[in-house]
């Protein structure tokens, strides 16, 4: 056992909810989907997606600013300032500041727009942006370079479970004392026709005709995910050191669990032997049994083989019956970025008592003995997980705690 206690003292986010976090966590709530017809993939096998609303990156970042820059960073940047509004960041030692965000691809649109640009102008015609502007590492240096913060700078990537392993991550850094604050989480915008055409081929995405109904977690008619973007940061601080400062401490990372299936390339081991392995390091971490958890945040993407395994698993290892939740139903599956802003709704459920439902959920899987919020649910929660899960067998489970 570790005693990993983490000040969570800052959130930003950037969802197809909206811009901020009080829209995001009013969409969760609310438990409408936000998928729609993508205009972008109008020519497509599956033609829908969970956008993020209105994001008008000249007015957030400034035009000069914006147009050297991937809308994964953009986003990142966005939901990176909200979280350290209000701090005074000049009086923070830059030398011991780290940012720590995952992605999956980095900027998948920049790379695909360019690769378009060389074949039909040759290559003097691709721009000399096009590597600052794709590259996955890039989102960590475009946050260090908006605030001066020149701790360690990582960009790590672990498919869908990115945001959970930064968050991870930076608790470890912290927790070694070679960073007294983190900026942590994660991004991706990979809504590009390249990207979406793969994923549709490989049959993992949702081909109902109604987009609203399509992101359905844990549901007997689940038929595949919704693709979607979006990006969050937490600002990570010791307990201790948010404590002696006087902090607002909106909740506590107090474990982390990350394991490798070693199975598969996409599926999940069907057994759930990683998954089970990373929560219970987390456990092990917060010092803390199966019986002490409250709420699940769950990695639940809507398709066939991970919804099974996951709750195959959750109901083996908890047996108290938490009350779970998959906010995909309403935002999509954010890829990169889900992590951490499940993170940041599972930081909300446990500081405001108010766990979110899982959308268009109709018919619980027989399969399943689980009890799933499908309205949002006033419940008092001491402490929760967080799961995600990538392709690779990648796992990451975070424990979060009340204040």
């Amino acid at each position: 056992m570790s005693g990993l206690d983490i000040a969570v003292t800052g959130l930003g986010l950037v969802t197809p909810g909206g811009v901020g976090v009080a829209a995001g966590w009013a969409a969760v709530l609310a438990g409408r989907s936000t998928a729609a017809h993508d205009p972008v993939l109008a020519s497509h096998e599956v033609t829908i997606s969970c956008r993020v609303p209105d994001f008008d990156a000249d007015a957030l970042l400034g035009a000069r600013r914006a147009v050297r820059l991937d809308r994964f960073t953009r986003l990142a940047l966005v939901a990176a300032r909200e979280a350290v509004a209000g701090e005074d960041v000049d009086a923070w030692d830059a030398a011991r500041v780290g940012v720590v965000i995952g992605t999956s691809a980095g900027g998948g649109e920049t790379f695909e727009r360019q690769h378009g640009v060389l074949l039909a102008d040759g290559p003097t015609g691709v721009s000399p942006l096009v590597l600052p502007m794709h590259l996955p590492n890039m989102v960590a240096g475009q946050v260090a370079i908006e605030f001066g913060f020149r701790g360690p700078n990582l960009v790590v990537s672990t498919a869908c479970a990115s945001g959970a392993t930064a968050i991870g991550v930076a608790c470890d850094l912290l927790a070694a004392r070679r960073c007294d604050v983190v900026l942590a989480g994660g991004v991706d915008a990979l809504l590009n026709p390249l990207t979406m055409a793969g994923f549709a081929r490989m049959g993992a995405l949702s081909r109902r005709d109604d987009p609203a109904t399509a992101s359905r977690p844990f549901d007997v008619d689940r038929d595949g995910f919704v693709a979607g973007e979006g990006a969050a940061v937490l600002v990570l601080r010791r307990a201790e050191d948010a404590r002696a400062d006087g902090r607002r401490v909106r909740a506590r990372v107090v474990g982390y669990g990350a394991t490798a299936d070693a199975h598969h390339i996409t599926n999940p081991d069907p057994e759930g032997r990683g998954v089970i392995a990373a929560a219970k390091a987390a456990l092990a971490d917060a010092g803390a049994s199966a019986s002490d958890v409250g709420h699940v945040n769950a990695h639940g993407t809507s398709t066939q083989l991970n919804d099974l395994v996951e709750g195959r698993v959750l109901a083996e290892l908890l047996p108290s019956g938490p009350l779970v939740t998959s906010t995909k139903g309403v935002t999509g599956h954010m890829l990169g970025a889900a992590g951490a802003a499940e993170a940041v709704f599972t930081v909300l459920a446990v500081e405001q008592g108010l766990v979110p439902p899982t959308a268009n959920l109709a018919t619980l899987d027989p399969r399943l003995d689980l009890d799933v919020a499908t309205t949002a649910v006033p419940r008092e929660v001491d402490l929760a997980l967080s799961n995600s899960f990538g392709f690779g067998g990648q796992n990451a489970v975070l424990a979060i705690a009340k204040a």
